[in-house]
């Protein structure tokens, strides 16, 4: 699947992050029906143990959705898969289940676990695998900044993202890279596509996020509000 920027769109592609939570709860039929309402070209969603949208067994939402749920709901509609795999151990599932429902090529994996990255790379060549840094283990997508670093630690950490961006993509055997929006920058973001990877920049929840992530060059903007990034990215088309 091509991620990269550019094309008809003239912009990033907007995804829509676990649906669209700031409408509807995370994970479920009717996030992902946000999701959809809203124009995201990708929908995002978590995929648990068993199978299981959520963004882990502990935050499974009421009305649990299992994968080949999400899947044909959204095979019925014209947008791109992101499927984010939350742990190693299930990766013949995840794929099995694309090939069921016949959507491989709509699809992408991401993962922070560079196990998985392999595993995937290794049973399904033509796939396209971004490895996510850093993981995301309490719920650092919803937050500014990555906990527990502070402000100064994320920004020298976002000065070393160039050197680390070869290692996670050879380490993972990725061919795309997703990353915490606080630790995008013009050098990373050109380090990766002059290795061929594009970049995905999550969590974006407000317009001036937004434009920045523009401004970096990035490929792929996650929004828990996929609508507000849209309309964003309509905006600065349009001055």
């Amino acid at each position: 699947m091509n991620l990269r920027r550019g094309g008809d769109l003239g912009r990033p592609l907007v995804i829509g992050h676990r649906g669209a939570p700031a409408r509807a709860p995370e994970n479920t039929i009717a996030s992902l029906r946000a999701a959809v309402d809203a124009g995201a070209d990708i929908v995002e969603f978590d995929i648990s143990p068993g199978l299981r949208l959520g963004h882990s067994l502990d935050e499974l939402p009421e009305e649990e959705l299992t994968l080949d749920d999400a899947l044909e709901f959204l095979g019925g509609h014209d947008v791109g898969l992101h499927l984010d795999i939350k742990l190693p151990g299930y990766e013949d599932g995840v794929l099995e289940a694309l090939r069921r429902h016949r959507l491989e090529d709509r699809a992408y994996v991401s993962t922070a676990f560079a196990l998985t990255g392999r595993r995937i790379a290794a049973r399904a060549p033509g796939c396209t695998v971004a490895i996510g840094y850093p993981r995301d283990r309490v719920g650092i997508s919803k937050l500014r900044w990555p906990v527990p670093l502070t402000r100064a630690g994320a920004a020298a950490l976002r000065q070393a993202m160039p050197v680390r961006v070869p290692v996670l993509l050879r380490w993972a055997r990725a061919n795309a890279l997703s990353l915490h929006q606080t630790l995008c920058s013009r050098a990373a973001v050109s380090v990766a596509h002059r290795l061929g990877a594009p970049v995905l920049a999550w969590t974006a929840n407000d317009p001036a996020t937004v434009r920045r992530l523009v401004a970096a060059g990035v490929d792929g903007i996650v929004s828990d509000d996929p609508e507000m990034a849209l309309e964003t990215l309509a905006t600065l088309l349009a001055q």
